[in-house]
């Protein structure tokens, strides 16, 4: 069982920045992709961001070039740095890993899911 659990998310301002993290525990990280995943209200999850155990990463178009995401194995966390935030972006953002080390956007090649954390956007 892996267990993750995200954090950061919260009230702010378009233009303005936010850093995400998700903290696995648990059998952590063995090699397999980690991703987020966004869901607004009324909407179905969307994929936002991917990296591989080696750090490549894939984007969706939506945010390619103002989110980043990271890693770091030590700690069994995975990160999402969101600059230049718009109202659009308004969602209860999720993380969750791959089943295996690909960089995927389809919800069902991940197995494991957090809550997610609140992000909201003004204008």
């Amino acid at each position: 069982q892996v267990q993750l659990v995200e954090s950061g998310g919260g009230l702010v301002q378009a233009g303005g920045s936010l850093r995400l993290s998700c903290a696995a525990s648990g059998r952590t990280f063995s090699g397999e992709a980690m991703g987020w995943f966004r869901q607004g209200p009324g909407k179905e999850r969307e994929f936002v961001a991917a990296i591989t155990w080696s750090g490549s990463t894939y984007y969706a178009n939506s945010v390619k070039g103002r989110f980043t995401i990271s890693r770091d194995d030590a700690k069994n966390t995975v990160y999402l740095q969101m600059n230049s935030l718009k109202p659009e972006d308004t969602a209860v953002y999720l993380c969750a890993r791959a089943r295996r080390n690909i960089l995927t956007a389809k919800v069902s090649d991940y197995d494991y899911w957090g809550q997610g954390t609140q992000v909201t956007v003004s204008s």
